[in-house]
């Protein structure tokens, strides 16, 4: 899951991306409005959590562009205000959730994957292929009955190939959607990655190479 933090005070913005990377999400931060929009405008999010009080531009204005734009990015709002009137002037803006400060961090990781599962495309709660099983809420995975002890990335990668329902995911979408901006896009993660997840599913092989265009899970 890719996520955009987008908070003004530094010390809470940098405590979030660490945590929310331990979390196995891929996570990238930025301290304004205009750096968020620049953000947005290059890179699809599935959420973006932003502070309502932002300076440069503000979260409310930040809320309507992600909604006018269509990008399908589910918007958690963070604020201060915690009054019911002011939670419902953030929903009307099109935010998909709203968490007053302070927050517990529990409640923030476990809204932000509630918003991840609410794609344009609605998915099954629980993703199959043959007799493999991956429950995003839960975060287990299992193959004919056996659960499997997977990385934070290796579930994530797997977690987009089942999502696609059999469409070729290339390697350069992996690495956007589990990877924050920092990786390299040289790097070999993706491959080493995905090497390590087939060797955890084990025989017969369900993700599958199409050269020089990507991975599909399923039939070759």
């Amino acid at each position: 899951m890719r996520v955009l933090v987008v908070e003004d005070f530094e010390i809470l913005a940098r405590t979030l991306g660490t945590g929310l990377r331990r979390e196995g999400m891929a996570v990238d931060v930025v301290l304004d409005g205009p750096d968020a929009l620049e953000h947005l405008a290059v890179t699809r999010y599935d959420v973006v959590v932003l502070d309502r009080d932002l300076p440069g531009v503000h979260g409310d204005e930040v809320c309507r562009r992600i909604v006018a734009d269509g990008s399908g990015s589910r918007v958690l709002m963070l604020t201060a205000a915690a009054t019911v009137g002011q939670r419902v002037a953030g929903l009307v803006l099109g935010a998909d959730d709203y968490l007053p400060k302070p927050f517990d961090f529990a409640e923030l990781v476990a809204r932000i994957r509630a918003l991840g599962r609410r794609p344009a495309t609605v998915l099954p709660p629980v993703l199959h292929s043959g007799d493999l099983m991956l429950d995003p809420n839960l975060r287990v995975v299992t193959r004919g009955g056996r659960r499997l002890e997977l990385s934070g990335k290796e579930f994530a990668v797997l977690e987009c190939l089942l999502a696609a329902q059999g469409r070729l995911v290339p390697a350069e979408e992996l690495l956007e959607r589990v990877w924050d901006e920092a990786a390299d896009p040289f790097t070999t993660a993706v491959k080493t990655t995905i090497r390590r997840l087939r060797t955890k599913l084990g025989a017969p092989p369900l993700v599958h190479t199409v050269r020089e265009a990507g991975y599909r899970i399923g039939a070759p």
